[in-house]
């Protein structure tokens, strides 16, 4: 896997917690950050997974780990506006329990989008990190993801956002916030991902 070390899961990326870690660390510390609000993003998640017993357990603490996706496709990337906040995001959220966090960007993704999503090929990439305050008052240390999509409508299940659509890549960058933009960036740069 790109971003990830290779290790023994049930196909959904499931890991022991503290093999886990292990790995996540890994791929933090080898991912090369764009700029300086990535920098220390990266630099926070690494102390983070160094010091706190349940990194990825939202109900262990006020900060914890969340995973997103980039969703790339034809006609650019997904974006959904966030019911709480009204801001047009990416999708993804919490990590359950037992599942790792390319697992989670994935089922997120699917589930507020109605898309069908993958990772790469060669496997899930880690391709941004941003630590940033969320609504509750936590604070959310978000591993970004590429998925590739089709060229399918979003189709966004009841009780999710039904503000799902696909935005063009310049439109993208001028609806989304501080912490989405270097994400976006960094996938526009991926081979995957068509350009216009």
């Amino acid at each position: 896997m790109q971003g990830v070390a290779q290790g023994a899961d049930d196909g959904t990326g499931s890991r022991r917690p503290e093999m886990l870690a292990g790995e996540v660390r890994r791929a933090v510390a080898a991912h090369r950050a764009e700029g300086s609000r990535e920098e220390e993003s990266r630099q926070r998640v690494l102390d983070l997974l160094d010091r706190v017993a349940r990194p990825f357990d939202e109900h262990a603490g006020p900060r914890h780990m969340t995973a997103s996706a980039v969703v790339a496709g034809p006609r650019g990337t997904v974006l959904h506006r966030h019911k709480r906040l009204h801001q047009w995001m990416q999708p993804g959220g919490h990590i359950d329990p037992g599942e790792a966090p390319w697992g989670a960007a994935l089922r997120e993704s699917q589930e507020e989008t109605g898309l069908a999503l993958s990772h790469p090929a060669g496997g899930p990439r880690l391709i941004h990190v941003d630590v940033h305050n969320a609504a509750n008052g936590h604070e959310h240390f978000d591993l970004r993801y590429l998925l590739l999509a089709g060229d399918e409508d979003p189709k966004p299940p009841p009780g999710e956002s039904p503000e799902v659509r696909w935005v063009p890549w310049e439109e993208a960058g001028t609806l989304a916030d501080v912490s989405l933009t270097g994400a976006l960036a960094a996938a526009r740069r991926q081979p995957e991902v068509t350009r216009p």
